[in-house]
């Protein structure tokens, strides 16, 4: 670029600015998008954010108490056929 050349920066000074606050606590200094309060790295994308329904906090059930009872049974019965093996085995 040439010394003499002007840059014309007023329109991105002037777009109004991200509302987001970075990690070091400071507020964000990206050009919001059009129409939204964040800029693209905050949330103002296109499909960015959390989905919908909560599908985050789904609960999956392997901790459920009935699941917990069937894994002691199965393990009780595994241990009584390993028993009943070396019984076998011995014999």
């Amino acid at each position: 670029m040439s010394a003499d050349h002007v840059r014309n920066t007023r329109a991105m000074s002037a777009s109004p600015r991200c509302g987001a606050r970075t990690r070091c606590g400071l507020a964000c200094r990206a050009p919001a998008v059009r129409s939204k309060l964040r800029c693209r790295m905050h949330g103002g994308a296109e499909g960015s954010g959390a989905p919908w329904g909560n599908r985050n906090a789904r609960k999956h059930g392997a901790f459920a108490q009935e699941r917990i009872a069937g894994r002691r049974a199965i393990r009780e019965l595994l241990g009584e056929a390993g028993k009943l093996l070396k019984e076998l085995d011995s014999n």
